[in-house]
């Protein structure tokens, strides 16, 4: 029997790392199984090359070729990787569908959802629930700050708040595609952060009522 996968979403500093430890130490001690995973398989040459490009800010040559590439990628992601991990039992993955969607429409100019109904095809790769964290891109931007790291290609404030709106688009593009939720709440504090993870636990719990015990 296949887990659940959830998503989450949101630009750099919303929150993300910190909601998914939250959520790996509070699956573990209610014994649920809860494995995590990244956004790309990384086991194609070609796609990684393009990723890594388009991850640093570089358009691919064409449209056509930046879709192709992401969805060969996130296809053998499904196959590979979380297929296998889904096997075991519920898997969070820091950023997926949405995240690809968000890059490929900041580099090449065409809409968000374009670009989300099209990796939507890829079903095997379809989260059954989304968290987007709306955390304020000001807020986003502090944080970043603070961390001894350089600052990655859409961390600038100008940047980041352009995939803060893409990403709300991306949201509601991916429901519409898929008729799948996206749970939006921002992450600003730790009340924020509580409220996330027991409403992300409880859709982990539903979904694994019969979780092994030890």
């Amino acid at each position: 029997m296949s887990g659940m996968l959830l998503a989450l979403e949101g630009i750099a500093g919303a929150g993300k790392s910190t909601l998914r430890d939250r959520l790996l130490a509070a699956a573990a001690a209610e014994d649920i199984h809860l494995g995590h995973i990244g956004q790309f398989s990384w086991l194609s040459l070609g796609a990684t090359r393009t990723i890594i490009g388009l991850r640093a800010g570089r358009p691919a040559d064409s449209v056509a070729t930046a879709v192709a590439t992401v969805r060969r990628d996130l296809e053998l992601h499904a196959r590979h990787n979380l297929a296998p991990a889904l096997s075991l039992g519920a898997v969070v993955a820091d950023r997926l569908t949405l995240s690809t969607a968000c890059l490929l429409a900041l580099l090449h100019d065409r809409p968000v959802a374009d670009y989300v109904h099209r990796l939507a095809e890829v079903t095997s790769a379809r989260a059954e629930l989304t968290a987007l964290l709306t955390t304020p891109p000001e807020l986003c931007h502090t944080r970043l700050s603070g961390r001894a790291t350089s600052r990655r290609f859409g961390e600038d404030p100008p940047t980041a708040t352009r995939l803060a709106d893409l990403y709300e688009q991306a949201a509601t593009a991916w429901t519409d595609a898929t008729g799948l939720p996206v749970l939006r709440h921002p992450c600003t504090s730790e009340p924020d952060l509580d409220l996330l993870a027991a409403a992300c636990l409880d859709r982990l719990r539903q979904a694994a009522p019969h979780a092994a015990r030890i």
